[in-house]
């Protein structure tokens, strides 16, 4: 009876522990926004940060990602921010911290449902840009 005890602990950690990593912390993503993105971004995230007017390519406006029904193209910014849909517009790739959001720990869903593996740190920037939306 212990052991089975002990056996239904560590089963209820380890689903805890997975529910966590799957979820999505906006106020994480704003910290990572702010000293990850703000620089080109800027911090109202509109495109017009300090290194703007040196960049090749103008930053987006991350306010204006969804479309006109509201829906937020998760696929398309977790590929642009994990490099799978690499912007070149500085001399490297885009995100210039790269290595930082490297990895594929951690599931999110589009819109539709669909499952993208990658980084804890993308979900939680995600979660951030999707509350920048004023579609």
């Amino acid at each position: 009876m212990f052991k089975a005890t002990i056996s239904v602990m560590v089963l209820g950690v380890s689903a805890a522990a997975s529910q966590a990593a799957w979820a999505q912390d906006a106020k994480t993503g704003e910290e990572l926004y702010m000293h990850h993105c703000a620089t080109c971004h800027g911090i109202d995230a509109m495109g017009q940060g300090p290194m703007a007017a040196v960049l090749v390519v103008q930053p987006s406006d991350l306010t204006a990602l969804s479309n006109e029904e509201g829906v937020f193209p998760t696929a398309r910014v977790v590929a642009r921010i994990d490099g799978r849909d690499p912007l070149v517009s500085h001399g490297s790739p885009m995100p210039v911290y790269g290595p930082y959001f490297d990895g594929q720990d951690t599931s999110m869903k589009t819109p539709q449902g669909q499952p993208i593996l990658t980084s804890q740190p993308i979900v939680d920037l995600v979660a951030y840009l999707e509350t920048l939306q004023q579609n």
